[in-house]
């Protein structure tokens, strides 16, 4: 047994110890709904902040994307993670994190297809949400597992079935028994991982390579199709700037309209946690975000040793990273099998728990004659949690036992568009206008869905786009221009369609719109006379 496979086994052995630990120490908050869900509405701002970044970046991102757009457009994928950072932290915490927080509070909302049936006075509305969820979560929850194998094969000689049954196990646990609270302290521990070691492997990278120097020269000398001079992959805004900003888009403000991601702002405790939160979680994303992109832009660097589809010749993403990595120090290894384990079990745990929230409360509850103690709530939260990390776990087997099925893989990859495109604008507009009504949610909800049905049959030969003209063929070229697309549609939809339908009664929105106008009393150092 060589020092990598020992090291490796030690810090897991050590880190799944402290997560199960947590979900133990942890249980007794889980005695109602809101503690089990939101943790009783007390986190502070480190363990919100952190549980935002560690839900937010996963083995998709360091694994994934970073070997992808970082092959595609050079070190210029690093205005990704600073997409993400600035949008998709600072904006988000600025814009959603108080309002979201007062206006959940005040409906007594726990999730977000609840924030739909009660802001909207519609029960179809919240349902409908609720079915959102539950068929775009589950391909996105399977999808965090994409990029284990290939890390894990660096150093331990184990079927990925083994490590995906690990990883949905060890998760399951913690969550199960300590809930939203468990989910929180152990998304702080797993961010510290993710922090030191994303330093720790650019730092021993761009080393590997002769210094940041060399390593930039090296890829300014790569070819670039299109792209006349050379030195497209180390270039300001790489060799296309337009595709690029079709991911920064995706990536940053799609998570305004992810349940799992919004859902953070509803457990917030306090004004100076907001202002505190805010800064932590912009930081992790820099870090983390900025530091995944980065370290995938000198994957081309490792050309002739990554592997390529027979068929097609094209890289296989999802090896480009572990490639990289596999000539570090053993030490650098083992870290980075626990950092990218830390951040698929911190996404796994949030999507679940969001996941069988969403589904119990939401759909289970209101079909039941009777009324459901808080206890009753919380079991059967707890059996969803089994079933949908299970049917995440055997989706990520099948998809990888059988590559052919290519349904499974584009499914995955269409999620993030659809809820950001069914849920952003709605859920956006309903905080701050008086004025959006009940059917223009529910043509947005058509509308993100609607196109990202489409963008999945396009892919999957379903429909052929090429008669369309360049513009609609752009927007289906892949899953990441249609969810955009989504998005930015529904941000336009939205209010033309509340301009021409019911209005809603006055009355009933004042009174929630009332809560952002109640007084309270704060320091002079928050608030001069």
């Amino acid at each position: 047994m060589n020092s990598t496979v020992i090291l490796s086994t030690i810090m897991l052995v050590v880190f799944f110890a402290i997560m199960i630990g947590v979900g133990f120490a942890t249980r007794k908050s889980t005695k109602d709904v809101s503690g089990f869900v939101l943790g009783g509405r007390t986190v502070g701002p480190w363990l919100t902040a952190f549980a935002f970044g560690t839900s937010y970046f996963s083995a998709v991102i360091f694994v994934g994307y970073a070997g992808q757009f970082g092959w595609l457009y050079g070190t210029s994928a690093t205005w990704a993670g600073l997409g993400n950072a600035f949008i998709g932290s600072l904006l988000a915490w600025n814009i959603l994190g108080r309002r979201t927080r007062i206006m959940t509070q005040k409906l007594d909302a726990k999730t977000m297809p609840d924030y739909f049936g009660k802001r909207f006075h519609s029960t179809p509305l919240k349902v409908i949400a609720a079915v959102i969820v539950f068929i775009f979560l589950i391909p996105y929850t399977a999808s965090l597992y994409n990029g284990l194998s290939s890390l894990f094969g660096l150093v331990f000689d184990i079927p990925y079935w083994v490590v995906i049954a690990l990883m949905a196990i060890l998760t399951g646990i913690y969550v199960i028994f300590g809930g939203y609270m468990a989910t929180a302290i152990n998304d702080f521990i797993q961010g510290i991982i993710m922090l030191f070691g994303i330093v720790a492997v650019i730092a021993a990278v761009i080393k590997d390579n002769g210094g940041l120097l060399a390593a930039e020269k090296a890829l300014a000398a790569i070819p670039s199709d299109g792209w006349t001079g050379g030195g497209a992959f180390a270039s300001f805004f790489g060799p296309d700037p337009l595709a690029l900003l079709f991911v920064v888009i995706l990536t940053s403000l799609g998570t305004w309209g992810l349940p799992q991601m919004v859902g953070k702002f509803y457990a917030i405790k306090s004004e100076k946690d907001i202002h505190k939160g805010t800064v932590i979680s912009t930081i992790f994303a820099i870090v983390v975000a900025g530091g995944c992109y980065f370290l995938g832009g000198f994957g081309r660097l490792y050309a002739d040793k990554i592997q390529y589809n027979a068929s097609t010749g094209k890289p296989l993403f999802d090896t480009i990273v572990p490639t990289m990595l596999s000539t570090l120090p053993s030490v650098i290894i083992a870290v980075v099998i626990v950092l990218v384990l830390a951040a698929s079990m911190s996404t796994l745990s949030s999507l679940v728990l969001t996941s069988s929230s969403t589904f119990t409360l939401d759909v289970i509850k209101p079909s039941m004659k009777k009324d459901m103690t808080e206890k009753k709530q919380v079991f059967i939260m707890r059996l969803f949690i089994v079933f949908f990390i299970l049917v995440s776990a055997v989706i990520a087997v099948i998809k990888d036992a059988f590559p052919g099925l290519t349904f499974i893989a584009q499914m995955m990859g269409v999620s993030w568009g659809a809820l950001a495109g069914a849920f952003l604008a709605p859920f956006l507009y309903g905080l701050y206008w008086k004025g959006i009504t009940k059917a223009s949610v529910a043509v947005c909800f058509v509308w993100g869905c609607g196109i990202a049905i489409t963008q999945l049959i396009v892919t999957l030969g379903g429909i052929d786009v090429s008669g369309w003209g360049s513009f609609l063929g752009y927007i289906f070229k892949s899953s990441i221009n249609s969810g955009v697309v989504a998005m930015v549609g529904g941000l336009v939809i939205v209010p033309i369609v509340s301009l021409f339908t019911r209005k809603p009664e006055a009355v009933a929105v004042d009174d929630m719109f009332s809560s952002f106008e109640e007084k309270v009393q704060v320091a002079k150092k928050e608030a001069l006379d």
